[in-house]
């Protein structure tokens, strides 16, 4: 897969997406040009590492390259936090977990889209904007 540096727009990239682009799943070349400038929440970090590991996958060596590749890892503000919180009444019911709505408070906070692979984010009423790959 080729990778381009047209990801300087900067997007907040769930895991969702950055899996599929891992794994050269559907929309990983929707994925691919977000990667340089791209950030991830540290709990969406987390969350990559660990599916990753339990699938086998060189978690350490994965993300070293993800980080080569120009994504970016935020931590998560108090405020964000609250946020996270905030988003679960608008959001429980696509089932997002704490990461989704972590990764749409970072989005939030930045004042940059969202990516997913999560269809389901596509119906979300938030005043943000959020992309899905697929």
């Amino acid at each position: 897969m080729t990778h381009s540096t047209s990801g300087r727009d900067g997007v907040v990239l769930d895991a969702s997406a950055v899996l599929a682009w891992l794994r050269d799943e559907p929309g990983a070349s929707v994925v691919d040009p977000l990667l340089d400038g791209g950030v991830v929440s540290t709990v969406n970090w987390s969350e990559i590492w660990q599916k990753l590991d339990q699938r086998g996958v060189d978690a350490d060596r994965a993300t070293r390259r993800l980080r080569v590749l120009g994504v970016g890892v935020q931590p998560l503000t108090v405020e964000d936090a609250v946020t996270a919180a905030q988003f679960w009444d608008r959001t429980r019911k696509v089932g997002l977990s704490l990461g989704d709505r972590c990764c749409l408070a970072l989005a939030a906070r930045l004042k940059r889209p969202a990516v997913t692979a999560d269809t389901a984010w596509a119906d979300l009423d938030l005043d943000l904007t959020v992309r899905t790959i697929r």
